[in-house]
């Protein structure tokens, strides 16, 4: 019987073959993201610089020896590989337990190709369950949190937490997301956010599903 963290290493395991040699990679944060992270420092001299996506990610790939570089300076990216905290079959997810959704958000942007790696736990027909993370600029806490009530969720500020950009996430609980695309675009235009943790309108291009048995391939 795997573990969940040995089906999470199966994920991250299964994203290196999409990593080109010598190519520049995005990176995210996050629990699985730690077990790719590893894998690439067993194999150092695989790829030539990464983008993260949060601080603490760049500690640890700067660690293990992995050359970070800024998005600015980058040029082309050709994989993004990060977790989720919600998925479907779709592809379509909730980012942000960890805090960093504005920069994953960005690198996903920016890269050829996004591939995502969850522990089958994970998994889930309808988006909502795990809290949607909203990151606020801080003046307009208040204000998103009405507007966010009217769309039916209950968002609960993050205790104690600020982002690397100096903002506050409003996690949001009590959606059933049956378009996520249509409610990325809605909490969006809300003046005060910085961006949501949905991933819909950029989905995920590959999703690896680590599993007991085997790996799932979306």
């Amino acid at each position: 019987m795997f573990s969940t963290d040995e089906n999470k290493r199966r994920a991250a395991q299964a994203a290196l073959p999409y990593v080109r040699a010598a190519a520049c990679v995005g990176v995210g944060t996050g629990s699985t993201v730690n077990f790719f992270i590893a894998e690439l420092a067993a194999e150092r001299g695989r790829i030539r610089t990464a983008v993260s996506s949060s601080n603490a990610t760049t500690a640890r790939l700067r660690a293990a020896g992995i050359d970070v570089v800024d998005l600015n300076d980058a040029g082309p990216i050709d994989v993004y590989v990060d977790g989720a905290d919600e998925a479907t079959r779709r592809r379509e997810l909730i980012k942000g337990g960890g805090g960093a959704l504005t920069r994953e958000k960005i690198v996903a942007a920016a890269a050829r190709r996004f591939v995502c790696i969850v522990d089958e736990g994970k998994m889930v027909d309808v988006l909502g369950k795990f809290p949607l993370p909203v990151e606020v600029i801080p003046m307009a806490r208040t204000y998103v949190t009405r507007e966010l009530g009217g769309l039916g969720g209950r968002a609960v500020e993050r205790s104690g937490f600020v982002t690397d950009n100096g903002n506050v996430i409003l996690d949001v609980h009590g959606l059933a997301i049956v378009d996520p695309a249509a409610l990325e675009r809605r909490i969006n235009e809300i003046a005060g956010v910085v961006t949501v943790g949905l991933f819909a309108l950029r989905p995920a291009d590959v999703l690896l599903v680590g599993r007991a048995a085997d790996i799932e391939i979306l």
